[in-house]
């Protein structure tokens, strides 16, 4: 067992879930608070709640299919898919349901290879993807609100609405990138056709000071 990824050993759990492993032990104290780690019915779990955890937090973050991730645990494939669609959910983002009144969020729209071809459709990036607008809150970078996953070929502003995302974000200041124009998002940093970057700098400035003020 000394050749599988487990959170035991500490130096696994940032590469494979993005968080320190205090951070990632949090996490599965709240697991375990909200009934995860609860004896099931027939056969017990292979894995201890922490490395269940960490399979399911892998899975979403590097994308690996369950054949090449249930060797790295030392479980079998369909132990691993079980595993992902008992834990998966309670690991869900919750939509959060209002924003304190200085919140600034900030959207992006985000391509993710998938081979569900039910939704997914040829993109930008020449792979069948989804396209889902992530929002994080810039003052703590933590995800706020996960859009709905549409057809990757799907542009942001229409996403945007078509999501949820905007609907869940309400009237909070929201900032984005200059792929979002018309949609009454805050967009500092898009320079239209024949504007000068003094221009621009000055325009971004203005509204810098907006914000702090």
């Amino acid at each position: 067992m000394a050749d599988v990824i487990t959170p035991s050993e500490s130096s696994w759990t940032a590469p494979f879930s993005g968080l320190s492993p205090r951070a990632f032990g949090k996490l599965v104290t709240i697991l375990r608070r909200e009934g995860a780690d609860a004896v099931r019915k027939g056969r017990p779990w292979s894995l201890p709640l922490e490395d269940r955890a960490l399979l399911v937090v892998a899975y979403w973050r590097t994308n690996l299919t369950m054949r090449q991730l249930a060797p790295l645990f030392g479980v079998s494939k369909s132990a691993a898919d079980r595993i992902i669609d008992h834990l998966g959910p309670t690991l869900a983002l919750r939509p959060r349901k209002r924003f304190a009144k200085d919140a600034v969020l900030v959207v992006d729209g985000t391509l993710v290879p998938t081979r569900d071809h039910t939704i997914a459709e040829r993109s930008k990036n020449y792979r069948y993807s989804t396209n889902h607008q992530v929002v994080i809150d810039a003052d703590t970078r933590l995800v706020v609100v996960v859009g709905r996953p549409l057809a990757g070929n799907r542009n942001d502003c229409k996403a945007w609405d078509e999501s949820g995302a905007k609907a869940a974000v309400g009237k909070t200041t929201t900032i984005a990138d200059g792929g979002y124009p018309g949609t009454g998002l805050v967009v500092p940093h898009r320079r239209e056709r024949g504007q000068t970057e003094h221009a621009m700098l000055g325009i971004t400035r203005m509204h810098n000071l907006a914000l702090a003020g």
